[in-house]
């Protein structure tokens, strides 16, 4: 009996004190996020210097739980803006998943495009929504699930043409045109992308220009000129 209960209570100073770590290092990662303006997101390895990996997975389930953060993906953590009071209802703003696919790109140090009718979407040149965001990449391809049922899928090229654009805007313009298709752009859609090209610099239009597809090349500098 006396063996059992110090067997007991050996776990029971193992589980307290381990507990006092995950307190610990939870008590550190909230002061931290909270010197941050809110609408940032953040991975665990923001707070590496703070505990252990399983300690600080521990911190953040908790701070989660507590509504300090939202989970929006796996690993991606979200300190929320202020809810949104609009007549009696109450909204609370969410990330993009184009603020997270860009915020996992810096971490990663890589280049992303968006593709296909995400593109065509973000610019207004159509208004549906997919529920999978698509990018090329020259980093790792992966997809995360940001919610019931949709995704962002990171698909890697070696192609770095797609990706040597100085003007992101510009890069995403010629990947919407490409999806559209030479000879089906339609005269709405041309005057879309018109506006877009005059928040491109004349510098960045010449540095990329070349880096287009004939048919694309010739459509834009019809309508800059």
């Amino acid at each position: 009996m006396q063996l059992e209960f110090r067997h007991k209570f050996i776990i029971y100073l193992c589980l307290k004190q381990k507990g006092n770590r995950v307190e610990s290092t939870a008590n550190q990662i909230k002061d931290k996020i909270e010197k941050n303006k809110r609408g940032k997101l953040f991975f665990p390895d923001d707070f590496a210097q703070l505990g252990t990996p399983v300690a600080i997975r521990l911190a953040l389930s908790k701070l989660t739980k507590s509504g300090l953060l939202k989970r929006v993906a796996h690993g991606v953590y979200y300190y929320p803006a202020k809810d949104v009071k609009i007549g009696n209802s109450v909204f609370s703003p969410m990330p993009s998943v184009e603020k997270i696919a860009q915020t996992i790109a810096k971490r990663d140090k890589a280049r992303i495009v968006p593709t296909a009718s995400y593109a065509l979407n973000l610019l207004g040149l159509s208004a549906q929504v997919p529920a999978n965001v698509v990018y090329i990449t020259d980093g790792a391809p992966r997809r995360i699930s940001v919610g019931k049922g949709r995704g962002i899928l990171f698909q890697h090229t070696s192609e770095l043409k797609k990706l040597a654009y100085k003007s992101k805007l510009l890069m995403m313009i010629v990947s919407a045109l490409r999806e559209i298709g030479e000879g089906r752009v339609t005269e709405k859609q041309l005057e879309i992308i018109k506006s877009h090209l005059s928040h491109i610099s004349e510098k960045e239009l010449e540095t990329d220009i070349n880096l287009m597809p004939l048919w694309v090349r010739k459509l834009i500098l019809s309508r800059v000129i």
